[in-house]
């Protein structure tokens, strides 16, 4: 049975000294006797707890950020009316610091042989799975003296996505890809394009573009057109090692990385290319074998992308390697997103470059840390001088990382979190236009 504080507050007086509330024995047993039996009573009033059913609806999937609604139903088959407070329980990481409590509470009243439906709103802080724990109900008398309490457990589990904050950047970079595929007026040319359509020559038209043959058969000058290729096979290769679990202002880098992955899928499916998956450390952690449908290619990577986190184990980079060539047997753009820290990428990728360079294209993208830039441009004290110089080194660090890939005939992107996924398809939009897919 549990106490409430106003049965604790009655109760503290009833256990004072004789000599403060009666004068003998008898006036005591006067006084605890009512109380005691009033709260007996009450608790006896009390709706059952074990008695009471619970079902589950609402949503069962919310991208990170966002929020997400779960309905609990409350069953009283008893014939008696539930007062309850109940606490439908959650990991700390489904809503934000200190608002937990005031989240997952209700207070709720259900009539005999009725039922309620109370509404828990989940705002998660982390991506991955969130399964609910367990209800607790407090059930009160009608006096509200004395309370039942008890716990069930109502099985729901909601999954948060990855948010796509960079699809911002999509509709712009559409309309880049829609000039390079010949939907309007500028035409790309080039080696490695497609043969689209021919055309009366103009000046300003590059000479080599003149086909001579269809020139001969007609009264004027005919060039032709080109388009990028189409139906280009992609690899996307996430480091899901311990360089990915440091977190830039706000944001992990694996975040980043998987945030600059849907805008780059987004972008080559709707260019008509084929995009795979690949999450690797020192294992296979997630595999999407994708197609050329944008909806179906950024459904599964989403939710393949959710339960993901970094590991802090340095990643096997002939592991990755292998397990990248498994996924790409013919040529490819590999795009591979992990950190330009000088050890990891010298001491483990750069000796088995050689193996994915050799056939495919190889694509690398890192997350920057702004702070850098900022130490940089410290001045004014000694402390300053020391932070600035120790930008300036840690930059020229990763600049030399990326000049020695870059001889190895790597695209480096290297970008701070908001600007990482726009460089990125930035960067495979100029690998197409240049017919190096």
């Amino acid at each position: 049975m549990a106490l409430t504080g106003r049965t604790a507050l009655l109760a503290a007086l009833g256990s004072l000294p004789v000599g403060i509330l009666a004068p003998s024995w008898t006036g005591m047993l006067a006084v605890n006797a009512p109380l005691s039996l009033a709260i007996l009573c009450d608790y006896a009033l009390a709706a059952p707890v074990r008695a009471l059913r619970f079902t589950r609806s609402g949503d069962t999937s919310v991208r990170l950020g966002d929020a997400a609604e779960v309905q609990l139903t409350v069953t009283n088959p008893s014939r008696r009316r539930l007062r309850a407070h109940v606490r439908d329980a959650w990991p700390p990481s489904s809503w934000p610091a200190g608002t937990a409590q005031s989240a997952s509470r209700h207070e709720v009243t259900v009539p005999a042989a009725e039922r309620r439906r109370l509404t828990t709103f989940l705002r998660p802080t982390r991506r991955g799975d969130r399964e609910a724990e367990r209800v607790t109900v407090r059930s009160y008398g009608p006096l509200g003296l004395a309370a039942r309490q008890g716990t069930h457990l109502v099985p729901w589990a909601v999954q948060v996505l990855p948010p796509f904050t960079s699809r911002k950047h999509l509709p712009s970079r559409l309309a880049r890809l829609r000039e390079l595929d010949g939907r309007t007026s500028v035409l790309t040319r080039g080696e490695g394009t497609e043969f689209d359509s021919l055309r009366a020559y103009v000046p300003g038209d590059d000479t080599r573009s003149i086909d001579w043959r269809a020139t001969a058969r007609q009264s004027s000058v005919a060039v032709r057109t080109w388009r990028p290729e189409r139906d280009r096979h992609i690899l996307i290769v996430l480091d899901t090692g311990r360089t990915s679990a440091g977190r830039v202002g706000d944001v992990p880098r694996l975040d980043a990385s998987m945030d600059a992955t849907l805008l780059l899928t987004a972008l080559a499916t709707r260019a008509g290319d084929r995009v795979d998956f690949l999450a690797y450390d020192r294992r296979v952690r997630a595999r999407v074998q994708g197609g050329t449908a944008a909806g179906d290619v950024l459904s599964s990577l989403v939710r393949a992308m959710a339960p993901l986190e970094a590991e802090l184990v340095e990643t096997d980079a002939h592991g990755l390697t292998k397990a990248a060539l498994m996924s790409a047997p013919r040529r490819s753009l590999i795009v591979l997103l992990t950190g330009l820290d000088a050890a990891p990428v010298e001491e483990g990728l750069l000796p088995v470059l050689p193996q994915l360079t050799k056939r495919h294209t190889v694509l690398l993208a890192s997350v920057a840390d702004p702070r850098i830039e900022a130490m940089k441009q410290a001045r004014g004290t000694v402390d300053a001088i020391y932070e600035s110089a120790a930008g300036t080194q840690a930059q020229a660090q990763r600049d030399r990382t990326a000049e020695q890939l870059k001889r190895h005939g790597v695209v480096v992107v290297d970008a701070t979190p908001e600007k990482l996924a726009p460089a990125l398809a930035d960067a495979y939009l100029a690998l197409k236009a240049a017919g190096r897919l």
